[in-house]
């Protein structure tokens, strides 16, 4: 259904140039989330910090009942991952987590993903927009064999309502949407932040709820993996 009547028309280049006018353009993130995992097998709730230096490293501490359980730390070139249920660690590149979302990712789109913004550069493609259920939808102008993609951008804000990636021969989807944003300091961040993933037919859900955002604050970065952990390998 294509509505226009209450939403501005614009072209596809200034869809594009306001997303990325809207993007986050501060030093630093410190954030309290409230995470929800969920797969066929077990529902798990637990809290995290976040820590964010745009474009140097996101760092995460994960909790449950204020007991510590598992610390991330990203940075361009490297992904470190222990928890302490089962003793394991990963320190390497982006495999892992690409592998976990069931999609390409580097640090940029997973950045980018926290923010409400693009995963792709949209600014490196060509595509072609349209209203849909009172969003912008953006869609490559040329299909790819590979993968689909789907941009819906927010009208009053230009950030991203959803995006969504998809693998057919794989059997892989990761789609991310963002129901709710709030204003810190001027900038849009998203208050709820939603991924479901599904790859081979199995599917993980993943709710975050970011709790409190201060920006600009002087943070630090501990991360030292554990003696004695088991290493977790890629099958």
């Amino acid at each position: 259904m294509i509505d226009s009547n209450t939403i501005e028309v614009v072209s596809t280049k200034k869809m594009i140039k306001n997303h990325y006018e809207s993007g986050f353009n501060q030093h630093t993130i410190d954030a309290k989330l409230n995470a929800k995992y969920k797969d066929k097998n077990k529902s798990v709730s637990i809290n995290i910090k976040l820590r964010l230096e745009k474009d140097k490293a996101i760092w995460m501490s994960a909790t449950k009942f204020g007991i510590p359980i598992a610390k991330v730390m990203i940075t361009p070139t490297r992904v470190s991952y222990y928890e302490k249920l089962e003793n394991t660690y990963f320190d390497g590149d982006f495999s892992l987590l690409s592998k976990w979302l069931g999609t390409d990712l580097d640090y940029k789109k997973v950045q980018n993903l926290l923010l409400g913004e693009a995963v792709l550069n949209l600014k490196d493609g060509k595509y072609n927009s349209s209203i849909i259920n009172k969003t912008y939808q953006l869609v490559p102008r040329k299909e790819n064999d590979l993968f689909g993609i789907l941009f819906f951008l927010n009208p009053k804000n230009f950030k991203l309502d959803k995006q969504e990636i998809r693998h057919p021969e794989k059997e892989q989807l990761l789609l991310v949407s963002y129901p709710n944003y709030q204003d810190i300091q001027g900038q849009q961040i998203p208050k709820n932040l939603d991924i479901v993933t599904i790859d081979d037919k199995k599917t993980t859900n993943i709710a975050i709820e970011y709790r409190s955002v201060e920006l600009n604050k002087q943070l630090t970065f501990p991360f030292s993996i554990p003696s004695g952990y088991t290493e977790i390998t890629l099958k």
